[in-house]
């Protein structure tokens, strides 16, 4: 739950809620530093609520939630991303 008391986080899980992303597309999303995100998801990783993957030269990030119940009322709560991520370039990470 410690996790979960960052805004930062709580809006990286939000995006991933929606779809599993590169670092890149959360940089441009929250207007931060690339270093900034990758302390937040760094953290998370390690807490088991996301996963990594790489492809290429790229890590994509997803939630990790399926083994954690008592975090998916919380997940619930947090707002739709949506509309920002409608606005990401398309070619960030390719």
């Amino acid at each position: 739950m410690k996790l979960l008391a960052d805004k930062t986080r709580l809006t990286i899980l939000a995006l991933l809620k929606e779809k599993e992303m590169c670092v890149c597309d959360i940089v441009d999303i929250l207007h931060t530093t690339q270093p900034n995100i990758s302390q937040h998801l760094k953290k998370l990783k390690n807490g088991g609520l996301v996963l990594e993957t790489r492809r290429s030269q790229w890590i994509y990030y997803s939630l990790n939630m399926d083994d954690k119940p008592y975090l998916q009322g919380i997940l619930k709560e947090l707002p739709s991303m949506k509309d920002e991520l409608n606005k990401l370039n398309p070619n960030c990470c390719k």
